[in-house]
């Protein structure tokens, strides 16, 4: 059922200022994979900070133009499917590789990040980006490390001084 101008204009609207906001974006097909599936994909979606919009390849290039997004134009062929995340970077990369390891039929085809696309063989860039939670883990781990090691090195200094006196 064709759409009419007013409703493209309000799709335009909605994927732009979903776009302005967006930490990254993957574009991906979701051929071939069942309802129930891609409802229980919504779901996490919107438990972890992303949205998905299916949008027609015309006025994604549309909403996108004008963008730091701009650059995933040439992957817009076939079933689009759209996931902005808002919260962490590497959420909806995150995200659909997992859902990908579970539905062979589910193909991402790109990402984005700050403007720059990358293919999708090379998800990991994003969604093995540790949250704030865990970068703060691993910092908190780094220091405690270092603390404990300068103290083993002053205990042990301090034991050889001792022993140099007693001999």
């Amino acid at each position: 059922m064709p759409l009419a101008l007013e409703g493209k204009k309000a799709i335009v609207a909605e994927v732009s200022e979903a776009a302005k906001d967006a930490l990254s974006v993957v574009v991906a097909d979701s051929r071939g994979v069942t309802v129930s599936a891609m409802t229980d994909l919504r779901k996490q979606a919107r438990e972890n900070g992303v949205q998905i919009r299916v949008v027609r390849n015309t006025l994604a290039r549309r909403a996108l133009s004008g963008t730091s997004w701009e650059c995933l134009n040439e992957t817009f062929s076939g079933p689009t499917l759209l996931a902005f995340s808002y919260e962490h970077p590497g959420a909806a990369a995150r995200l659909f590789k997992e859902f990908g390891k579970s539905q062979k039929e589910f193909e991402v085809k790109a990402l984005a990040y700050e403007g720059e696309m990358i293919p999708a063989a090379d998800i990991d860039r994003l969604a093995t980006l540790p949250t704030y939670d865990e970068a703060i883990a691993k910092l908190m781990s780094v220091m405690k490390e270092a603390s404990a090691g300068k103290l083993v090195r002053t205990l042990a200094a301090v034991r050889d001084q001792k022993q140099e006196e007693a001999a």
